[in-house]
C-alpha cells in the first residue's frame, strides 16, 4: 500500500482479483454456493473489506432468490389446488343441474321433466336446450312438465314455463303441465297467466294416463 497526495493505493494480488471476478460470474448464473466459496479466508486489508461485503451481498442475494423460488412454488401449488377445486365445483354444478331437471322416458313417445326449486333464466335456458335435444333424439310426441317439486311460481317462472312449452310445440311435440297444486293455481290466476295450449293437470299420474289414452286413440284412427 502507498500514499500519493493523500490518496491511498492498494496493491491487489491478481489471484484475489480473479477470485472476485469468478465469484461474480458464478453468481450471475445462480451458483451462489460456489461463488461464496471462492472467497475463502478474507484478509484484513482494504480489499478484504470489499471481498467480505461482496460475499455478504451474494449470501443475501442467494437467500432472496430461495425465498422468491419458494413463493413461486407456493403460488403454483395454490394455482393447481384452485384449478382442482374449480374443476370439482364445475362437476358438482353439472351434477346438480342434471339432478334438478332430469328428463325421464316414462312411456313410448312420452317424456317427463320434473322440476324442483327456483327456475331462473340460466336454468330455464339450460332446461329448454336439453329438453329440445332429447325430444328430437327420442322422437317424443308428449312432454309432461311436472311442478310437484316447485313450491313458488312467480311471473318470471310462469314466463319461463310458457316459453319452454312454445319451444316444445315448435318442434311438433305437445306439452302438458302437471303437479299444479292449489297455491300454484291461485298464483297463476292472480298473475293472469295464460297457459295457452298447455293442458294443466293435477298430477303426473293423470297426465301420463291422458297421454296413453291419446296414443291409443291415435293408434285406433291409424287402423
Amino acid at each position: 500500500m502507498s500514499e500519493d497526495g493523500g490518496n491511498r493505493t492498494v496493491e491487489i494480488d491478481e489471484e484475489r482479483l480473479e477470485r472476485v471476478i469468478e465469484a461474480v460470474a458464478l453468481a450471475s448464473t445462480g451458483a451462489f454456493e460456489e461463488a461464496t466459496a471462492r472467497f475463502g479466508a478474507v484478509q484484513q486489508d482494504s480489499f478484504g473489506v470489499i471481498e467480505e461485503a461482496l460475499r455478504v451481498f451474494l449470501m443475501e442475494l442467494k437467500a432472496a432468490k430461495e425465498q422468491s423460488e419458494q413463493a413461486v412454488a407456493e403460488l403454483r401449488g395454490a394455482k393447481v389446488e384452485l384449478e382442482q377445486k374449480l374443476e370439482t365445483i364445475e362437476k358438482q354444478q353439472a351434477a346438480i343441474s342434471e339432478l334438478s331437471a332430469p328428463i325421464i322416458d316414462v312411456w313410448d313417445d312420452v317424456l317427463t321433466l320434473p322440476l324442483v326449486g327456483l327456475i331462473d333464466t340460466k336454468r330455464a335456458v339450460e332446461m329448454t336446450d336439453k329438453l329440445l335435444h332429447r325430444i328430437v333424439k327420442e322422437r317424443a310426441k308428449w312432454v309432461l312438465i311436472d311442478l310437484t317439486g316447485v313450491s313458488v311460481v312467480d311471473s318470471m317462472t310462469a314466463d319461463h314455463l310458457i316459453k319452454l312449452a312454445k319451444a316444445v310445440q315448435l318442434i311438433g311435440c305437445r306439452c302438458i303441465l302437471t303437479g299444479i297444486g292449489p297455491e300454484i293455481a291461485q298464483t297463476l290466476v292472480a298473475l293472469n297467466v295464460s297457459l295457452g295450449d298447455l293442458r294443466p293437470m293435477r298430477s303426473l299420474r293423470q297426465g301420463l294416463k291422458f297421454c296413453i289414452s291419446m296414443r291409443r286413440v291415435g293408434a285406433d284412427k291409424g287402423r
